[in-house]
């Protein structure tokens, strides 16, 4: 997708709404905790990716993509830029729908991962303040 426009963005996310939070902290001080609370609280299904964790904001979580059940909608990322290749990889084993990372994350190996199997992506933008752009 590259240069979403913000009807782009108003689109996925209003039809979106299964989001698998890679690196979701269980630490409310986080800045992944408070972004996936604001989208739970928006009436987003959050599914925590953390393999550290057992649970965030009321839901269990999982130790990697592969184990969650049922199709994702958009894979949120809270990883470092050089893990994104990583997830990326994941992202196209389960068949996502839409790949996003994190305001800060960027990674040309992951884009072109992604471009290659054809999942359409964000990087470098704030999935909450995105959504709170567009309500």
């Amino acid at each position: 997708m590259g240069a979403a426009t913000s009807q782009d963005i108003k689109n996925l996310l209003a039809v979106r709404k299964r989001i698998a939070v890679v690196g979701l902290s269980d630490q409310p001080f986080r800045t992944s905790y408070r972004v996936a609370e604001y989208m739970q609280n928006a009436g987003y299904e959050i599914i925590p990716v953390n393999p550290t964790v057992t649970e965030v904001l009321g839901q269990k979580a999982y130790a990697s993509l592969e184990e969650i059940e049922g199709h994702v909608d958009i894979v949120n990322v809270f990883r470092r830029s050089e893990f994104l290749p990583e997830v990326a990889r994941s992202t196209v084993a389960i068949k996502a729908g839409f790949f996003w990372a994190q305001l800060g994350l960027y990674n040309a190996e992951a884009e072109q991962i992604l471009q290659s199997a054809t999942i359409p992506y964000i990087m470098d933008k704030c999935i909450k303040v995105e959504h709170a752009m567009i309500r």
